[in-house]
């Protein structure tokens, strides 16, 4: 086999088989097929595509470059959720001990976040003590015990993920639906959970903006995770503008908080709600969405939700009083109100310039290397549809530095108000299974 032949096959259209796309991965995982081939193959790639078949086989053959996380002795089917991301997207911190509550394993391996605000851990670095450097014999220890456990990912799970998605990001041949989808699946899978729901994001903060391609990533990715032998649904869902009020790491363990004690935003509750019916169905706790929604809601309003999250907390070092007392999470030195220069509805929010003005303050990581500070970042007193005065706080600031003007300027530039009343954005738009 060769490689320049299998890129000439793919541009001229044609399917590759088994065989050939594990060649391939092989290859150049080991370093024996050079950057420049494998950068033709993906703009081949990206031009003619790859039927539901390329994609499988690439994704497992991604999969199998590396290790693999072997979470059998957890007992009961584990669901993973994985989000495509956006601004103010908190509902991991909400889903883990709130569907672990209602008794399916959630074993999370999760990692830090470039752009807007932190990763996942980072966010849950904001509580004090608690940490993701766990053993994977302590890892499904407490996933046994309490049904919820996060660890950071391993740098040996999918490398050829790693190394072509490196390449792809400087060939301009990152939006390709096949490898896209290949590249979030084969971490979900490599990851070990028995199924896997999937928030799929649409709109100006998301990756795919457009809602046809949302819906095709959508349908690329679980028809992947069925395939290779894992049950999968999928959820679009807004990005349109940030989920929740809270965009930053502390600010949003403390929404998520406020949220698993029934007083979080209307947006955040409904998408948490609706996603973790998704994995309750996947893990055969309940028969449908509706007894699965009915006994996520319980959870809320008994308080046991918010027990769990402590008692995650605590088992991963973390300071438990924090959850009961959220204001002991840190704090920036100051804060700013942006205020509406008119009166009128709140039409449009741009989510990605908001995100931006976040990580300004320090909320994100503009490169690898950026440090994060963990107690700044944005608080959305408006949403789209509300109504507002002209003086009214738009925008609360939470930074650390006095001089703000920059983030200021970008949030005026990411609110539109109209004379007019706007209805919010729907929430869902569709669900893939």
């Amino acid at each position: 086999m060769r490689m320049v032949d299998l890129i000439e096959k793919k541009r001229n259209g044609d399917v590759l088989s088994k065989e050939e796309i594990e060649f391939i991965i092989d290859g150049y995982t080991k370093d024996e097929i050079p950057d420049y081939q494998m950068s033709a193959w993906s703009m081949a790639v990206y031009f003619q595509g790859m039927t539901d078949e390329e994609s499988a086989y690439l994704t497992n053959a991604i999969v199998h470059s590396g290790d693999t996380i072997d979470l059998s002795p957890i007992e009961g089917v584990k669901v993973d959720k994985h989000s495509t991301g956006g601004v103010g997207d908190t509902t991991t911190l909400v889903l883990a001990p709130l569907v672990a509550s209602v008794g399916v394993p959630v074993a999370k391996m999760s990692g830090r976040g470039l752009g807007h605000t932190g990763g996942t851990i980072d966010k849950l670095e904001a509580i004090p003590g608690f940490s993701v450097e766990i053993t994977n014999d302590t890892f499904i220890d407490l996933v046994n015990r309490n049904k919820v456990a996060v660890i950071g990912q391993t740098a040996d799970l999918t490398p050829a993920d790693k190394k072509l998605y490196s390449l792809r990001d400087v060939t301009a041949t990152v939006n390709s639906i096949p490898l896209i989808a290949s590249s979030i699946m084969s971490k979900k899978l490599a990851s070990g959970a028995d199924a896997i729901v999937l928030d799929v994001k649409t709109g100006s903060g998301a990756f795919m903006k457009d809602l046809d391609d949302a819906k095709e990533l959508a349908r690329t990715m679980v028809k992947i995770g069925n395939d290779l032998g894992r049950k999968t649904s999928a959820v679009i869902s807004d990005m349109s503008q940030p989920l929740g009020k809270a965009i930053g790491n502390a600010l949003e363990v403390e929404e998520a908080i406020l949220t698993l004690r029934g007083e979080g935003p209307s947006d955040l509750t409904d998408l948490c709600i609706t996603l973790g019916s998704h994995m309750v169905v996947l893990s055969g706790k309940a028969d449908n969405h509706e007894k699965a929604k009915e006994m996520l809601q319980q959870a809320i309003n008994d308080g046991s939700a918010l027990e769990h999250f402590k008692l995650f907390a605590k088992s991963q070092n973390g300071d438990p009083d924090v959850i009961a007392n959220p204001e002991n999470l840190p704090k920036a030195s100051f804060t700013f109100d942006v205020k509406a220069k008119q009166s009128g509805f709140v039409s449009n929010i741009i989510a990605d310039k908001i995100g931006t003005a976040a990580m300004i303050l320090g909320a994100g990581r503009a490169t690898k290397s950026s440090e994060i500070d963990l107690a700044v970042g944005l608080i959305l007193n408006k949403k789209v549809g509300d109504q507002v005065e002209e003086g009214e706080t738009l925008v609360t600031i939470h930074s650390n530095q006095e001089d703000v003007k920059e983030c200021m300027d970008r949030i005026y530039e990411s609110y539109d108000i109209s004379n007019n009343k706007v209805a919010a954005p729907s929430l869902v738009y569709d669900v893939i299974k």
